[in-house]
């Protein structure tokens, strides 16, 4: 399947007007505070795994089964996934933070270091609770990143594992919300009737 490089329409010049931006400090900031997923985004190209700590995955669409992440345009892990045409989301568990680190870093031989297997062709990381098989779908221009759209071939999830996060520049997991009553589903099936 061929990919699509997307590029965002361009205002034109007569329509423009002077908006204030928040500035990138400021922005950082706010971002630093939204709870993300972390994952390892992996692939295989010529027969060398490449991957690196990825947390602007998302779901994105239904119907046809598609994720997104935003990669820098920077990042050793792109031209990588455009020339493969495919890349694997391995999401980790809240007991992988170091793992986390390891492909986050740039000075050290990551799948040397990660225990890691080929499925389907991409390379898994051995305890990833959950994986996600994608073909490169799309590629959307955002600003300094480039939005990679996959297209979900297969995946796999261990349900009873928590995940790890990312958010106010740490690692962590979530918490159930505080157990409350709660009236039987028919009781509020029957109240919406009413």
């Amino acid at each position: 399947m061929a990919t699509r490089t997307i590029n965002l329409i361009d205002i034109s010049a007569s329509c423009r007007r002077e908006v204030a931006m928040i500035d990138q400090q400021q922005f950082r900031e706010l971002m630093s505070g939204v709870c993300a997923p972390v994952t390892v985004v992996t692939t295989i190209f010529d027969d060398i795994p490449f991957g690196m700590t990825v947390s602007s995955f998302a779901s994105l669409s239904l119907e046809p089964p598609l994720v997104s992440l935003a990669v820098d345009r920077a990042s050793s892990l792109l031209t990588p996934i455009q020339q493969a045409g495919r890349f694997a989301v391995n999401i980790l568990s809240h007991a992988q933070d170091e793992l986390a680190m390891v492909f986050a870093r740039r000075d050290v031989d990551r799948f040397g270091v990660a225990d890691w297997y080929l499925e389907a062709g991409l390379p898994r990381l051995i305890d990833a609770p959950s994986w996600v098989e994608c073909d490169l779908y799309r590629t959307v221009e955002a600003g300094d990143h480039l939005l990679l759209l996959g297209l979900v071939r297969s995946a796999k999830r261990s349900p009873d594992v928590a995940p790890l996060i990312y958010a106010n520049r740490t690692f962590g997991t979530h918490s159930r919300f505080a157990e409350r009553p709660r009236p039987a589903i028919a009781d509020l099936i029957a109240a919406c009737t009413r």
